[in-house]
């Protein structure tokens, strides 16, 4: 499996961000798109205990079904192995037939950038603020584009989506995952209201 290497900055402007990235020569490579995606398991969690998950994406253009593994909660923290897949359904029924199912399911809206070989993304998630994300083959890349945009390195957090909600939302990680549905369409659950900051 390769390294991840990604931080998240929260609670960015995207308007501003867009215009910021044009200044500084990243190139738009995809446009706002709806993404859905359903994170599997198998019935005993076996992959959630080792801090692992399946997930299935559909990013408008193209289907990609990846396997992450969290290590540790810094830059360098999270592995993954990924493929593109020639559907949604061809690729659940695949996972379904191991035995796996649907721990949760989750849209999001995604706009992509690239600033020399680095991907910057401008994700939008329900019920959080908007956030951004900057993926590169090295942490020094990272970091430079980084500064570039104009964010201070001890603001970035590293893995997976929680750190976001948990940045907005005074809820635990293992709370984080009784939300099995996160959809534009659906309110957030009443509970989690409650614990908004």
């Amino acid at each position: 499996m390769e390294k991840e290497i990604e931080a998240k900055f929260l609670d960015v402007n995207h308007e501003e961000m867009r215009e910021r990235l044009k200044q500084i020569g990243a190139v738009l490579t995809q446009p706002e798109t709806d993404m859905s995606r359903v994170n599997m398991d198998f019935p005993d969690a076996s992959l959630k205990r080792k801090g692992g998950w399946l997930r299935i994406r559909d990013e408008g253009s193209h289907v990609m079904m990846t396997y992450k593994q969290l290590n540790s909660r810094d830059i360098h923290g999270v592995q993954e192995v990924q493929t593109k897949v020639d559907s949604f359904g061809t690729a659940m029924q695949l996972v379904q037939a191991l035995g796996m199912v649907e721990a949760s399911y989750q849209e999001t809206k995604r706009e992509t950038w690239q600033l020399d070989d680095v991907e910057i993304v401008l994700d939008t998630w329900p019920w959080v603020k908007p956030y951004i994300e900057i993926e590169g083959p090295s942490e020094a890349h990272v970091q430079e584009s980084a500064h570039r945009l104009g964010f201070q390195w001890h603001d970035a957090v590293f893995g997976p989506v929680e750190p976001v909600y948990l940045a907005e939302y005074n809820i635990t990680v293992d709370e984080f995952y009784k939300l099995t549905r996160i959809t534009f369409e659906d309110q957030p659950p009443t509970w989690l209201e409650e614990r908004r900051k």
